[in-house]
């Protein structure tokens, strides 16, 4: 069974620094097909996409609105995804989710649970 458990989260001032991780198991990043993102859910918005990092590859895709500011990136030694949030706005907050588009046997998609990340003075 794909699990997916976030962890970073929390309360940050205008112009700070968070990294988020994404801890998967249920599959194993050097001997799967998967690609990995981070999505956000603003109160009273609609989730929206943030970046996402190929399995092979590592290629990176960002939204308009964090590229430049985040960074995702991937440790197969811990089967782990990381978002770093740099510069962050107060528009920035929202809870923040990890996906998981896994090959096994066809494609299925998991989700975490999410961390919640406030950006205020």
């Amino acid at each position: 069974e794909v699990q997916l458990v976030e962890s970073g989260g929390g309360l940050v001032q205008p112009g700070g620094s968070l990294r988020l991780s994404c801890a998967a198991s249920g599959f194993t990043f050097s001997k799967s097909s998967y690609d990995m993102s981070w999505y956000r859910q603003a109160p009273g918005k609609e989730r929206e996409f943030a970046a996402a990092i190929t399995g092979a590859g590592s290629t990176t895709t960002y939204a308009n609105v964090v590229a430049g500011r985040f960074t995702i990136s991937k440790d197969n030694a811990k089967n782990t995804v990381y978002l770093q949030m740099n510069s962050l706005k107060p528009e920035d907050t929202a809870v923040y989710y990890c996906k998981a588009r896994v090959w096994i046997g066809g494609p299925g998609d998991y989700w975490g649970q999410g961390t919640l990340v406030t950006v205020s003075s």
